[in-house]
């Protein structure tokens, strides 16, 4: 075996149990969802792979097992992965069953509010918003009635400009409901707290002509090294019965045994 064939076994062997401190981060993302979890953790040095499950044509995300809590305080941080908002194809789904008019009000103002959650949530430096809505059943003979209204929660990126687009987002959520008007939207407006910075960034080492992150330096020494003692134990086994075999062989040949002694 050669110096570089040997060189590309211990690679891929390191490679191969190096894949195994690798610990799954989330599941079933879609491929927006996976790139942006996978760009905000390696941004942060935060090693972090995907793969595709060709089965379901989903994605995972796989992060380094000693940076799991540290990628998920990030990700939360962040909003990531983004919320799942029910459409209004989703919502009157046909299922062939009888509703009641409350039960089909209470599912119109369910979807609006879903529908105008998702686009607050398209707004640049917006993480996570959500938009609950009131409209009051009112009775058509009573002479007081009771004003729509509407709340929304706002969870934001801290440094983005989401404070100055609070009377676009009232306009929005007002004209998006018939009968609510401007002075009755509410919006709360959270900033996200990040976690701490690492105390040492996490940058790249070169181990034996093998470039890693340098939170797997350490495993890939220990993984090489047990690779090493493993090819020595195999060409002293080796190089032993091959010495046994050509021991062997000399004795039965006749007139050889002289060579032995």
């Amino acid at each position: 075996m050669t110096r570089s064939s040997l060189r590309c076994v211990l690679t891929l062997l390191a490679l191969v149990l190096l894949a195994g401190c690798k610990t799954e981060l989330n599941t079933g993302l879609t491929e927006r969802q996976a790139n942006e979890e996978t760009a905000l953790l390696l941004r942060n040095g935060i090693p972090a792979s995907r793969d595709i499950d060709p089965k379901t044509n989903t994605l995972t995300v796989w992060v380094e097992q000693s940076r799991f809590a540290d990628a998920v305080d990030l990700l939360r941080a962040h909003g990531l992965p983004r919320p799942h908002y029910d459409s209004i194809a989703d919502v009157f789904k046909g299922n062939g069953l009888i509703v009641s008019p409350t039960e089909d009000r209470a599912r119109m103002i369910y979807a609006l509010g879903e529908e105008l959650s998702h686009t607050i949530s398209d707004i640049d430096g917006v993480l996570a918003a959500r938009v609950q809505i009131v409209i009051p059943d009112n009775d058509p003979l009573r002479r007081d009635v009771a004003a729509a209204s509407a709340s929304v929660f706002v969870k934001y990126k801290q440094g983005s400009h989401v404070s100055d687009l609070v009377p676009q987002i009232k306009m929005l959520v007002s004209g998006g409901v018939s009968g609510l008007s401007y002075d009755k939207v509410d919006v709360v407006l959270v900033p996200a707290v990040l976690p701490p910075a690492p105390a040492a960034p996490i940058g790249m080492q070169e181990v034996y002509g093998i470039w890693v992150y340098s939170g797997s330096a350490e495993a890939l020494r220990l993984v090489l090294a047990a690779a090493a003692g493993m090819v020595l134990v195999f060409f002293g086994l080796g190089g032993r019965l091959v010495w046994l075999s050509r021991h062997r062989l000399l004795h039965r040949v006749p007139g050889r045994s002289l060579i032995l002694r």
